[in-house]
């Protein structure tokens, strides 16, 4: 594989970061994961903009968005992948030992890793840890990843894909990686972004194409929902299954599976809404 590393593509050997690194040493970093299908990235212009209100969030310095598309384009040039994940990366740089940034720079990486498309149900777990709905990294999406390796991890050993998390008031937030649709009395809907939830490029899609509602919905929701959705961008819109020990029949039922379909339509007619 051939990456992008601080204005070049580098083989695989030499695609390397000093290991002081602030997004190694402290997680002070940013990142975006695009789809990639046959050289082709979905929806680049959204996920370039979160990729600067992300870094804006973390007071990096702003990204040059120009140069990070045409890093994306070398990657996806270089790299010959029927489907896969793109991701940039983009952190705080050499710095000290500690949470001080230094000042030479941010680094940047575009990495492209083959893939596998979903399936189109899974299983999902609550989790018993929280979104902090008012820290300072919420609804950023950066590299600080470790409460989602834990919870992942728990849901790996449970037989799910997926983790579900409520935030600090005991409402629906988001997963790991996933935003989360649930259906009740045939209305779909949707935590709102001040949950903490990340403003994901596939939710917000979703809520436009699909007519979905955000509303403030409590955790147990899930107890009861008719039917229950993940969205992320190499999920694209996935039904779920089961929630904990509770199966869902039929999955996809009716309002998934039809969100299911006007998204897989309305991507094809539009790489870049």
């Amino acid at each position: 594989m051939r990456i992008w590393v601080d204005g070049g593509l580098r083989d695989t050997a030499d695609a390397t970061v000093s290991v002081f690194d602030h997004g190694l040493t402290v997680g002070d970093g940013v990142f975006e994961t695009l789809k990639a299908v046959h050289g082709t990235a979905f929806a680049t212009t959204r996920h370039l903009r979160r990729l600067a209100r992300s870094a804006r969030g973390l007071g990096l310095p702003e990204p040059d968005l120009d140069e990070v598309a045409a890093a994306c384009t070398a990657v996806l040039e270089a790299n010959q992948v029927a489907f896969g994940r793109l991701r940039i990366t983009y952190t705080g740089g050499l710095s000290p030992l500690g949470s001080d940034r230094g000042d030479s720079g941010p680094t940047l990486v575009v990495a492209l890793a083959p893939s596998t498309p979903r399936p189109d149900t899974t299983a999902v777990v609550t989790v018993p840890w929280t979104r902090n709905e008012r820290g300072a990294l919420a609804g950023l999406k950066t590299t600080s990843y470790g409460e989602n390796v834990v919870a992942l991890a728990r849901a790996h050993e449970h037989g799910a894909s997926e983790a579900l998390l409520a935030n600090t008031r005991g409402l629906l937030c988001e997963g790991t990686g996933s935003n989360v649709f649930v259906v009740v009395g045939g209305r779909l809907l949707t935590p709102p972004l001040e949950s903490g939830c990340l403003a994901g490029i596939t939710r917000a899609l979703v809520v436009d194409w699909a007519g979905a509602e955000e509303a403030d919905l409590p955790f147990d929701v899930l107890d009861r929902a008719d039917e229950v959705f993940l969205t992320s961008s190499l999920r694209d819109v996935q039904a779920v299954h089961r929630v904990d020990d509770r199966g869902l029949p039929g999955a996809p039922g009716p309002v998934t599976a039809k969100a299911m379909r006007v998204f897989a339509e309305r991507a094809a007619e539009q790489v870049d809404p």
